[in-house]
């Protein structure tokens, strides 16, 4: 039976987000979290984008030490083959690629203004997708961007082409969040039968229907007989209204009425750390957790009402559909309410070496100079995101300080 799929663009769609972005080691620490979770893949960057070289570098030498594995890390480009020769040649080690292109009237009218016609756009997406297995790409994904408003019969024959020239998925994007349930889970489904290739599910949330959209169009997927994959981001934060949010469709598959019996989720999801992976986001974005967020938000598990108050303290169950220690909630926060030591890019030795002895897992230097090349690493790292750096993430420089490095690093165009 196929199955479901989980593959996060947070740290490339989520990072698009009009004021918003992350810092290297911010996205780093998102990949992390998402391989602790269960997650299939992370669209982790931008491959032709030179500020990022160093940063899918590090990563994906974190995946070959196993710190980030078995989670397939997987970068977003143009479908253009200057953008496959551009990207082997900054990151030759890459292996899984995402080549996006416009299908739609609306964008071949609108956006290439009659420089492309509906042959070009094919053309230039399968010139892409040889270009990418010549290169040696391991998986590749080809991206209709747009599909919600591009006619059926030419995404098949967009897909059929992508397939016949060794593409391994087709993207369906709801780019404008146009879809409802039902006609993506037609659209999912023709797809899947007539092209006979897994579908990825890429749905925006303009209509406020970005879960519900992606969980029916993979149920048409896998009813057309295909493997489908469903795009999410942390908390939902994505272009204009966002995407699809990642705990809310983990819990929509598993939790909904008659889904779960029939579409499965693919690999072990720790849905205990969804909790964690929320809070990072959260406080990396700087973006509030919605107090209704499902799962994770303020309200989610508070009752205030006699009748619910009552309910839930006979039985959870009563008006809880899950527990929130499945999600990783329960923990005491500790707010400090006298002296604090901080540190920051202007830091000290002193107290950088009393808050890492502070942690939960003690870190202490064997000598002051070690001390100091980590310090001095956290200075920039601190000038990088602008605020003060979690725990987890003062514990990852003290441990992979040569990565470390190499993320806080940027070279600009001479």
């Amino acid at each position: 039976m196929p199955k479901i799929y989980l593959l996060d663009v947070t740290n490339r769609d989520g990072v698009q987000t009009a004021r918003l972005g992350l810092s290297k080691l911010e996205k780093t620490m998102i990949n992390i979290y998402l391989n602790e979770m269960g997650v299939f893949q992370s669209e982790f960057g931008f491959p032709t984008t030179r500020h990022e070289i160093n940063y899918l570098k590090a990563n994906l030498e974190l995946a070959e030490i196993g710190v980030i594995k078995p989670m397939r890390l997987e970068g977003w480009i143009r479908a253009i083959p200057a953008d496959v020769e551009t990207t082997f040649r900054n990151v030759p080690d890459i292996d899984h690629l995402n080549l996006s292109i416009s299908t739609s009237k609306q964008m071949i009218d609108g956006k290439f203004q009659g420089r492309k016609t509906k042959d070009d756009i094919i053309k230039d997406m399968t010139d892409a997708v040889d270009a990418a297995r010549a290169a040696g790409a391991e998986s590749i994904g080809v991206n209709a961007e747009d599909a919600s408003r591009t006619d059926i019969d030419y995404l098949i024959e967009f897909g059929l082409a992508a397939k016949e020239h060794g593409a391994d998925r087709i993207r369906y994007c709801d780019t404008l969040g146009y879809d409802n349930p039902f006609t993506i889970y037609d659209n999912g489904r023709k797809m899947a039968e007539k092209i006979g290739l897994p579908i990825e599910l890429h749905c925006h949330n303009d209509l406020g229907m970005a879960v519900a959209n992606s969980i029916a169009g993979a149920m048409g997927v896998i009813d057309g007989g295909q493997d489908a994959y469903i795009n999410t981001t942390i908390n939902g934060i994505g272009e204009r209204a966002g995407n699809a949010d990642l705990l809310a469709v983990i819990l929509a598959a598993r939790k909904s009425k008659d889904i779960a019996q029939k579409y499965e989720l693919g690999g072990a999801i720790a849905l205990n750390k969804a909790y964690k992976l929320a809070r990072f986001a959260s406080y990396a974005f700087d973006v509030p957790i919605p107090i209704n967020q499902p799962g994770v938000g303020a309200n989610a598990f508070a009752h205030e009402s006699g009748i619910h108050a009552d309910g839930v303290l006979k039985d959870p169950e009563n008006y809880e559909l899950y527990d929130y220690q499945e999600l990783g909630r329960g923990e005491p926060e500790l707010v400090e309410t006298g002296r604090e030591i901080c540190t920051g890019e202007y830091g000290g030795i002193s107290g950088f070496s009393h808050v890492m002895s502070k942690l939960e897992v003690p870190v202490k230097f064997p000598d002051r100079e070690k001390a100091n090349e980590i310090l001095e690493l956290v200075r920039y790292a601190n000038v990088e995101s602008q605020k003060p750096l979690t725990e987890e993430e003062l514990l990852f420089i003290a441990k992979y300080p040569g990565i470390a490095k190499k993320l806080l690093t940027l070279t600009p165009l001479a």
